[in-house]
């Protein structure tokens, strides 16, 4: 089969064709590293990219094939994964100086669950440093670029998650998300990205580890999460690395669904609420048309009942950032950054440097717990909340964020303003690709579900998909380069 055409195939359809022995997992695997070759000079996608561990792991996975071994559900499928979680024996930098050198010892439960079920690692992606920003640079690799204009920022901190994701290197890609840190890159990559509930994926040790003051915050707003080309392979994966590990205290028992088969059925009848600004967040007027026309789709192609709502909470950014730095090693941090902060990114400096105080702390859980019940009582009376995913399409590189949107001034993470709300309250929470703006760029629709429905999130993911489909769809460079 031509190599163009493997990249090209979704998880499902490849793991499929190797158990089957219609491919190689060795097919597979070069053929994937060669569209890499072809695209990463321009993209830098990957910091660490595995090349030999990746052909070594295909050959082994051929002879077990070859022998009759049982195979796992994965088997032979390439994933990329952040460079925030640990694996062993492969460098994790998490984009910071301090760390340039460090490699782990211990795989994150994640790799591990994804290694158990015969994927195939190709590579560390490009992340910010410690993913304290929703940008795609940081002072250690080369900026990852966004596929659909080389000029602009494939979102952030899940950045080269995004853009392998987008362009075919790998059907898979690992990703994490603490503010929005896999439905940004995927709103701006174009491709599709999914923050499961609080739980579903066990987090240790990458998000959690004392040793290390960058990796050790934010542990009851994170989340893992797959970005992938179409909703069913989000599904296939998260079916293989979510369920309980006593290492994480958070972890949730498995599902009491199938993570599949939730992709299936319509939506017709379902109550659906829409936010456009959530009451008070600027949005960029054609980003704004562009999700109003996607929302038309579930209220006059799949049958829902749509209204349009104001959450009624204050914008709770400052909020945000306080319980940041509330689950962050702050003694670590500043002891970092004492060292090597003229090396460090100057936003993470300047956050970490803020004369934080105790009520500071507790002024923001306070904040969060009104955004929580706020939200409870939302969705009590919905099954679906949409909104747009971010509040712009992808802006330049080397910035935090554009200082003005819609003709108001904002603080440059104000793009975030509908993504990390759903940290706060844990809920599931997809951003699929929803249009194109007129300068050729994605626009991401986010689909929210009620407290540990995931299922729906998936099932409604699905239903847009078949009805305004996007995995046809690549970008620029890949059809220049790799597919000519």
């Amino acid at each position: 089969m031509p190599s163009n055409e493997i990249c090209q195939m979704n998880a499902v359809e490849l793991a499929a064709q190797i158990r089957a022995k219609q491919l190689s997992p060795v097919e597979v695997i070069d053929a994937v590293l060669a569209r890499m070759d072809q695209l990463e000079p321009h993209l830098h996608a990957f910091c660490t990219p595995t090349p030999e561990l990746a052909r070594a792991e295909a050959k082994r996975i051929e002879q077990g094939i070859v022998r009759g071994d049982a195979m796992g559900p994965l088997a032979g499928v390439p994933v990329s994964i952040k460079d925030l979680i640990f694996t062993k024996g492969i460098r994790t930098v998490s984009g910071c100086v301090a760390y340039r050198d460090f490699v782990p010892d211990e795989d994150d439960i994640v790799v591990e669950r994804l290694t158990a079920a015969g994927a195939i690692i190709l590579g560390k992606t490009n992340v910010t440093e410690f993913g304290y920003s929703a940008a795609s640079h940081n002072p250690v690799f080369e900026t990852t670029r966004n596929p659909w204009d080389l000029a602009r920022t494939s979102g952030g901190s899940s950045a080269g998650a995004g853009v392998a994701s987008a362009t075919g290197m790998g059907p898979l890609a690992i990703g994490s998300d603490g503010g929005g840190s896999v439905r940004i890159p995927a709103s701006f990559c174009g491709t599709y990205g999914i923050k499961p509930s609080f739980g579903r994926i066990p987090l240790y040790p990458g998000s959690r580890d004392e040793r290390y003051p960058g990796a050790s915050g934010w542990e009851s707003i994170e989340c893992y999460g797959p970005l992938t080309r179409t909703v069913r392979d989000s599904a296939l994966t998260l079916s293989v690395v979510t369920g309980p590990d006593m290492r994480d205290r958070h972890s949730l028992p498995h599902a009491d669904f199938e993570w599949l088969k939730s992709c299936e059925g319509g939506l017709r009848g379902k109550r659906v609420a829409f936010s456009r600004d959530w009451g008070y967040a600027a949005v960029d007027p054609e980003v704004a048309d562009i999700v109003a026309q996607a929302v038309h789709v579930f209220e006059r192609d799949l049958g829902c009942i749509v209204e349009e709502v104001n959450p009624g909470w204050e914008d709770p950014a400052a909020a945000f950032a306080g319980v940041m730095i509330g689950e962050t090693d702050l003694r670590g941090m500043r002891e970092m950054i004492a060292q090597h902060g003229r090396q460090m990114s100057s936003h993470m400096v300047d956050l970490m440097s803020r004369p934080w105080t105790a009520e500071d702390l507790t002024s923001a859980n306070v904040a969060r717990k009104a955004v929580v019940n706020k939200m409870g009582r939302l969705m009590a009376r919905y099954d679906l909340l949409l909104t747009p995913t971010a509040s712009i399409a992808a802006f330049p590189v080397h910035m935090q964020g554009p200082d003005k949107i819609a003709g108001r001034y904002v603080r440059p993470e104000s793009f975030l303003a509908f993504t990390f709300p759903l940290n706060f309250t844990g809920q599931p929470a997809a951003s699929v690709p929803a249009g194109f703006t007129r300068d050729g760029l994605p626009v991401g629709l986010q689909i929210v579900g009620r407290h540990l429905d995931d299922a729906m999130v998936l099932r409604a993911s699905a239903a847009f998909e078949a009805a305004q489909p996007w995995a046809h769809r690549w970008p620029p460079i890949v059809t220049s380069l790799a597919l000519s």
